[in-house]
């Protein structure tokens, strides 16, 4: 019996303590407002938004603005779906970049995929402009859909999508 008291006494003196303590925190004196904003933890943000467009939302992405610059030469590798030969159709229409027929002439190699998800009617291709170490300087990524229009019509549409971005991303770099 004398137990069960010791602990009942020992449980109230434990709980008086803590109480003791909590009221202790809550009674610090108020803070001056200039603490109050350095303290207050500001929301990640991921800059300033980016300004709209005219040809939809921007999936194009500027890794290296400085090398983006400097391109003018660019050979265009190899890609599905006949996407490379229509990206050098939109860039020959364009007087910013001049399409090169060897990588020994280029600033800067094109690659990328252009893949038909035909259970899906889309048409999804990324695009990669690389300098000629291998190193990223802008990439794309399209998606697009097909079947009321032809996937060559889709593929066309992506081309000169990847070819309207790379040529706003350039000039995007030339101003900052």
């Amino acid at each position: 019996m004398r137990v069960g008291y010791l602990c009942l006494a020992l449980l109230l003196i434990a709980g008086l303590a803590a109480s003791q303590q909590e009221q202790q925190t809550q009674e610090q004196p108020p803070q001056q407002p200039e603490q109050r904003q350095q303290e207050a933890p500001r929301k990640p943000t991921l800059g300033p938004a980016p300004a709209p467009s005219l040809y939809g939302p921007r999936t194009s992405n500027t890794t290296d603005a400085r090398k983006l610059m400097r391109v003018r030469r660019i050979y265009v590798e190899r890609i599905d779906n006949s996407l490379s030969e229509k990206l050098a159709e939109g860039f020959a229409k364009t007087r910013r970049f001049r399409i090169v027929a060897s990588r020994n002439e280029a600033d800067a190699v094109l690659r990328g995929s252009c893949v038909s998800l035909r259970r899906m009617k889309t048409v999804h291709s990324e695009a990669y402009l690389n300098d000629m170490n291998g190193a990223a300087i802008w990439q794309d990524n399209v998606r697009r859909p097909y079947n009321p229009p032809t996937l060559e019509a889709a593929v066309s549409e992506t081309a000169s999508l990847i070819v309207t971005h790379l040529t706003e991303s350039a000039m995007e770099a030339e101003h900052r």
